[in-house]
């Protein structure tokens, strides 16, 4: 696929089709591209490298757009492996090149690279610092905890080009997912990679407010050229920790099915009563993943689970762990338990849930004996117009 930014900024990223799981843990279908770019002016920059998974794609596409020239910098944002994984390879072609990056970058490349780059020429550069290539100049910003502690964006002046990081980063490689809509994979990209840092994201994003941002180069998923508000305003949002959109997501962990038909009934006394939008969710068998991203695209939750071992059973308690370390906040809660002689789920989520800010928890707490009988209903209705 053919991306295009300009005469000067080229792009010469990789997407990676054969990859199954992202970080080791994130189901990609459609796979990942790893983005990088190259400034050609009186100075050359090479903006980030790939993972080394798609180096040798992009060891071509570097040499070609170069055509013979030799990069005097490469600026780094990011030292994770997708993105870092052949700056020792960069370095081997072009040895005089200069290491651009945070001072924290700098400290942590021997971790990475031991002794291997020793001997380049590092430059480590403060925040608002530029560099000038000649008609183009880079000014640089600190993104501490976007999502690592090194990390930076650069901004290049003359054609307003805000160079993301992981900002703006979404899922899919680029020739699969060119007329797919953004929202949904770059949610998923970022409440389960950024999610945990809503702060630091909104001191960012007060840094890019006072820029003319015409294109946003980030280092996974499309350039974003168009409607660029859009694209903020949901960042603004999602590090905010709001709701993106009024609904429901149930929730649900059965062991023999019973606890998954309450929950659909649940979902569709929901449905009846008007509610904007019902997901159900089966926490064994769906990707965690996307239920991470519905429970915090929506502004409300409902969690039904069997109890287990004394406490709830184990895919609930994954899930909430997993929202508890994501930070999630700011949402109302239902909960539905099933027990065959001691009930106890509902204890075990409330108390995981008590440990997260702007919570609210709503009554009543409905509890199942085994099957859901008609005798519950009063119970599961009395759920329902609490948190409808």
């Amino acid at each position: 696929m053919q991306v295009t930014i300009s005469d000067a900024i080229r792009y010469i990223g990789v997407d990676d089709k054969d990859i199954d799981l992202f970080e080791s843990q994130y189901v990609v279908p459609e796979g990942v591209s790893y983005n990088s770019y190259v400034i050609l002016d009186e100075k050359i920059a090479v903006m980030d490298t790939v993972d080394a998974r798609g180096m040798e794609g992009w060891e071509d596409k570097l040499l070609q757009t170069l055509n013979g020239a030799k990069p005097d910098y490469l600026i780094i944002s990011h030292l994770e492996p997708d993105h870092a994984g052949s700056i020792g390879r960069m370095v081997e072609l072009f040895p005089e090149v200069k290491l651009v990056a945070s001072a924290k970058a700098i400290a942590m490349l021997p971790q990475f690279f031991e002794d291997r780059l020793d001997a380049q020429e590092k430059i480590a550069v403060k925040e608002g610092e530029e560099l000038s290539l000649g008609t183009h100049t880079l000014v640089f910003y600190m993104a501490p905890m976007v999502h690592w502690p090194e990390v930076m964006v650069t901004y290049e002046k003359s054609e307003k080009v805000l160079f993301s990081a992981d900002g703006f980063g979404k899922f899919g490689a680029l020739s699969l997912t060119e007329n797919e809509d953004w929202a949904c994979e770059a949610r998923r990209y970022y409440f389960n990679i950024v999610g945990k840092y809503g702060m630091p994201v909104q001191t960012l994003l007060k840094k890019a407010a006072g820029l003319d941002i015409e294109t946003i180069c980030p280092l996974h998923g499309p350039v974003l050229k168009e409607n660029l508000g859009y694209y903020i305003g949901l960042y603004d949002t999602w590090s905010k920790y709001e709701p993106e959109n009024k609904g429901v997501l149930v929730a649900y962990a059965s062991i023999h099915g019973n606890t998954a038909k309450a929950a659909k009934k649940l979902a569709d006394m929901l449905r009846a009563e008007g509610v904007e939008k019902v997901v159900v969710s089966d926490l064994a068998r769906e990707d965690m993943a996307e239920v991470i991203e519905d429970a915090f695209r929506y502004d409300r939750m409902v969690l039904c689970a069997a109890s287990y071992d004394g406490g709830v059973f184990p895919c609930m308690q994954d899930f909430l762990n997993h929202l508890q370390s994501k930070a999630y906040q700011k949402r109302t809660v239902g909960i539905l338990e099933n027990g065959s002689w001691a009930p106890c789920a509902a204890r075990t989520m409330k108390t995981i849930l008590s440990t997260m800010k702007d919570v609210t928890i709503v009554e009543p707490t409905v509890t199942i004996m085994s099957t859901m009988k008609e005798s519950d209903y009063p119970a599961m209705e009395a759920l329902v117009n609490a948190i409808k």
